[in-house]
C-alpha cells in the first residue's frame, strides 16, 4: 500500500502534467484559429479554379496535347502521405498511417512507393519494408507556399518522366476542431470536376490563345494550389486534433487528481485513527499497571 508521501508526490506529479497539457491546449487553440482562417479563406479559390478547369476540359474537343490529363495503365503508384512532425495529437497520425498501409495492400499487384510529408510518417515507414521515393519534414513549423510548389514540381516531374502512372495523396481534411475526414485523393493524372450548378456549363466562350494552351498553363498552377490546400487542411486538422487530445488529457488528469486526493484523505484519516488507537491503548495499559 502506498504511503502518504508517495500519494502526495503522485498528486504533485499529475498536477504538473495537467498544467503542461492545459498550456499545450491553449497553444493549439491559438494555432487552430489561424490555421482555420487560412484554409476557409483559401478553399473558395481552390474550388473555383478546379471548376474553371473542369469547364475547359468538358468543352474542349481534343485533349491529346495535355500530358497531365493522359491516363496510362496503372503499374506504378506513388502515395503521398501527409502527417504531422510532432505527436500528442491523438489518432491523427495513426489513422493516416493505417489508411496508407491499407491502400498499399489494395495495390497488391502493382509497384507502390511512398512520398512522405511529416516526421511521423517518415519515421514509421523508413523503419519498415516500404520504398521511400522522397520525404519532406519540418514543413508545418513555418508553412510556406513555396514548399507546396516544390512538392508539386517534384510530383509532376515524376509523372511526366513515366516513373509513376498514378499519384495519390493520403491526408486528413479539416472538418471541425473535433473532426477530421480521412481522404485518399488522386493527384495525377489530373481529374477534372466541374460543379453541377456552375452556370459556365450552359455557355461557352472564345479563348485566346486556345483551350489547350490555357489548360497547359492552368493545370500546373492548379496542382500547386491543390498541394497548398492539402497542406493547409492537414495543418488545421492537426491543430484541432491536438487541442482535443490535450483537453481530454487535462480532464483525465483532473479526474486522477480527484481520485488520488480522496485516497490520500482516507489514508491520512486511517493513519490518524491508528495513531489515536495506539495512544489510547498505551494509556489504558499504563492505568492497568
Amino acid at each position: 500500500m502506498a504511503t502518504l508521501r508517495e500519494i502526495r508526490d503522485r498528486i504533485t506529479s499529475v498536477t504538473s502534467t495537467q498544467q503542461i497539457t492545459k498550456a499545450m491546449k491553449m497553444v493549439a487553440a491559438a494555432k487552430l484559429r489561424r490555421a482555420q482562417e487560412n484554409i476557409l479563406a483559401f478553399r473558395p479559390y481552390s474550388y473555383e479554379l478546379r471548376n474553371l478547369i473542369g469547364h475547359l476540359v468538358a468543352t474542349a474537343s481534343d485533349l491529346t496535347g495535355i500530358p497531365l490529363l493522359e491516363k496510362r495503365p496503372v503499374e506504378k503508384v506513388l502515395l503521398v502521405v501527409v502527417t504531422s512532425d510532432r505527436g500528442l495529437c491523438g489518432a491523427f497520425n495513426g489513422n493516416i498511417i493505417r489508411r496508407t498501409v491499407q491502400r498499399v495492400a489494395e495495390y497488391k499487384d502493382r509497384e507502390v512507393s511512398l512520398f512522405v510529408i511529416g516526421r511521423k510518417s517518415a519515421e514509421f515507414f523508413s523503419k519498415r519494408d516500404y520504398t521511400i521515393q522522397g520525404e519532406k519534414i519540418n514543413l508545418f513549423n513555418h508553412l510556406k507556399f513555396e514548399d507546396a510548389v516544390d512538392i508539386s514540381s517534384q510530383l509532376v516531374s515524376l509523372y511526366l518522366n513515366g516513373a509513376f502512372d498514378r499519384i495519390e495523396f493520403v491526408y486528413n481534411e479539416f472538418k471541425s476542431a473535433i473532426q477530421q475526414n480521412l481522404q485518399v485523393e488522386q493527384f495525377l493524372p489530373f481529374v477534372s470536376e466541374e460543379g453541377s450548378d456552375d452556370t459556365r456549363a450552359q455557355v461557352d466562350f472564345i479563348y485566346e490563345p486556345g483551350k489547350i494552351e490555357i489548360l497547359n498553363t492552368l493545370i500546373p498552377k492548379h496542382l500547386n494550389v491543390q498541394v497548398w490546400r492539402i497542406l493547409l487542411e492537414s495543418n488545421a486538422a492537426e491543430q484541432g486534433a491536438r487541442m482535443t487530445a490535450m483537453e481530454s488529457a487535462t480532464d483525465n488528469a483532473q479526474e486522477m487528481i480527484d481520485r488520488l486526493t480522496v485516497h490520500y484523505n482516507r489514508s491520512r484519516q486511517a493513519a490518524i485513527t491508528t495513531e489515536i488507537s495506539e495512544i489510547v491503548s498505551g494509556a489504558e495499559a499504563l492505568k492497568e499497571n
